[in-house]
Order: C-alpha cells, then structure tokens, then sequence
C-alpha cells in the first residue's frame, strides 16, 4: 500500500512539470511584466529615500500600489527556480534516454 502512494504522488510530480513544461512562454510573459513594472517602483522607491515628494506620498493609493510591485516578486523569484530545475531535469531526462540507447544498443 505504501508503494502505490509513492507511485501516486510521482505521478502527480510528473504531471505538474509536464504542465509547467508546455506553460513556460505564458510564465516568462508574466515574469517580464513584473520585471517591467519595476522600473517605476525604483523611481517611486528612489523619490522616498530622496524626500522630494514628486512621487511619492502624493496620493495613497498610488503609494499601495507602487508598495505592492515590491511584494508581487516573490514570483519571478519562484518561476526562475522552476525554470532552471525544469531545464535541468530535461537535461537529465535526455542525457538517461542516450544512456538508455546506447545500453541497448550494447
């Protein structure tokens, strides 16, 4: 019984990144976005070390929003773990199947 949830629970892991695998194009669009929305955090950011007030403490609802660009990358961070374990793990996933072959073929 313990065999068959080890083997469920692959089997959810693999059906994951295979989604995540055909998804990839959709998840860097959303990650640029976040990283472009950045470029006016940082003025936004720079106008409250500064002091000026330009930006800034003008209207509290702009100041939510340009506070809450700071807090949605947390998912770019994530996404970019999974695409580099994605790309390893097709990495490794090619270089078993040439093992593979070549086992046969021996």
């Amino acid at each position: 019984m313990r065999k068959e949830k080890i083997i469920h629970v692959h089997s959810i892991w693999v059906k994951f990144w295979s989604w995540y695998d055909r998804h990839i194009t959709e998840s860097l669009v959303l990650t640029a976005f976040i990283i472009y929305i950045q470029i006016p955090h940082m003025f936004w950011n720079a106008d409250l070390y500064l002091e000026t007030g330009m930006i800034s403490r003008v209207n509290p609802v702009l100041d939510f929003f340009f506070y809450g660009v700071d807090l949605i990358e947390i998912f770019p961070m994530i996404n970019i773990g999974f695409l580099i374990y994605s790309r390893i793990r097709k990495k490794k996933q090619a270089s078993e199947s040439v093992y593979k072959k070549h086992e046969f073929f021996d």
